[in-house]
């Protein structure tokens, strides 16, 4: 029977590039990406059902109503949740899932999914989250000051998180990130059935 696949959850401050991150290692280590549904709206290049799910408010709460959302959140005027039958089936077929989702959602998941592995991604400082926010060009001063507010308010929540990432050079941060989750699938908790195996059969060879 092939191995249940493990649940990675991938949260940071907007403008730390975790989208990219999570792009990076799809591309580069063929992960499973579960695709989040969101009420925002699309950005320049976005494409439905590949960069999101974009819903109407009245659709995004038809699927709470039916249970068809691991988990969902409301950040900065718009809502994300995590549709459920993808993350199950993905898992169930042994492939790795990653889902690139806020705090708020990450804490959630972790209470039903108690093996997932957190990862935060983050900019060294404060200030380099402000260039990064600004230098993309694609809100307004004031939005950018609410982004950073909620950064603030996020930073309290990264203890609860497993592993911690900075984001200051792209390709060396995916890397850091594959090699966090290669860690995690050796602890002895994700292998007490090898473990059991292993001790099986060297009492086996002695008897």
């Amino acid at each position: 029977m092939e191995k249940r696949g493990q649940l990675i959850v991938i949260s940071g401050f907007s403008g730390a590039g975790k989208g990219t991150v999570v792009k990076g290692l799809v591309d580069k280590y063929g992960y499973s990406l579960s695709i989040s549904a969101t009420t925002r709206a699309p950005r320049p290049g976005e494409v439905d059902g590949k960069d999101y799910y974009f819903k109407t408010e009245a659709e995004f709460r038809n699927l709470i109503d039916y249970n068809g959302l691991i988990e969902w959140a409301q950040y900065v005027d718009n809502f994300y949740g995590t549709p459920r039958k993808f993350v199950e089936d993905e898992l169930k077929a042994g492939r790795d899932v990653i889902l690139e989702i806020e705090v708020q959602g990450a804490r959630i998941i972790k209470k039903q999914y108690t093996d997932a592995q957190l990862i935060f991604i983050t900019t060294k400082d404060a200030e380099t989250l402000r260039d990064r926010l600004t230098g993309r060009g694609s809100e307004t001063e004031e939005q950018v000051e609410k982004r950073l507010r909620r950064a603030a308010e996020e930073s309290e929540m990264i203890g609860y998180y497993d592993y911690i990432v900075i984001n200051d050079d792209l390709d060396t941060c995916i890397d850091t990130v594959h090699s966090v989750i290669l860690g995690g699938k050796c602890k002895k908790e994700r292998n007490e059935d090898f473990i059991q195996q292993l001790q099986d059969s060297f009492r086996a060879g002695n008897e």
